[in-house]
Formats: C-alpha cells, sequence, structure tokens
C-alpha cells in the first residue's frame, strides 16, 4: 500500500458543513472586488470557489442573504479555492433562513 492510500485526513471543523452552491460578491482586503461560489457553509466558516489569490490570514468580506457582510479570516487558500472562518458566528435561526436561501437557488 502506498503512502497516500494511507493518508487520512483530519477535519478539526467544530460544526459540519453544510453543501451549496450559491453565487455571491465579497470585497477582499484592499477592497477589491470578489466574484464568489459558495460550496460549503457553517454558522462558524465556509469554503468558497475564487479566482483571486489569497494568503492565510487575509481578511474578506462576503454578501450573504438573510444576514448581509459578514467578515471572515482566509485559514487557507489552494487551487482556486479558499476557506474562512467567519469573525462572529452566525445565529442558528439566521443561518437555517440563509441555508434555505442558498440551498433554494442551487
Amino acid at each position: 500500500m502506498s503512502g497516500y492510500a494511507r493518508l487520512a485526513v483530519k477535519d478539526d471543523r467544530l460544526v459540519a458543513r453544510d453543501e451549496v452552491h450559491y453565487r455571491t460578491r465579497g470585497f477582499g482586503a484592499a477592497a477589491q472586488p470578489l466574484n464568489l461560489l459558495i460550496v460549503n457553509i457553517s454558522a462558524l466558516g465556509l469554503m468558497a470557489r475564487c479566482e483571486a489569490s489569497f494568503e492565510t490570514g487575509d481578511r474578506i468580506r462576503v454578501t450573504l442573504p438573510v444576514v448581509g457582510v459578514v467578515v471572515a479570516e482566509v485559514r487557507w487558500s489552494l487551487g482556486g479555492r479558499i476557506g474562512c472562518q467567519l469573525d462572529q458566528p452566525i445565529a442558528l435561526s439566521d443561518y437555517y433562513e440563509l441555508l434555505a436561501i442558498m440551498v433554494k437557488n442551487r
């Protein structure tokens, strides 16, 4: 068995993510406009596809339904994808409404 076959990925997330396919806009650190495709989301973070390059620790603003603009820190960036942790968790009542809109627009 190769070393790759034995590789295990540890997922340190506190909350499971919900799969979505939601296009939105945001702004990078220098206020440059961003086109984002959110692939998964939770009340604490999200993963999105984006053509812009980011470094770990960069801060972005993302426009979400129901809650408006949220601030997030880029935790990782790889091949046009970014994983972000939200500065403030989304209240669960708002999150379920947000999720319903995101899934509906799939």
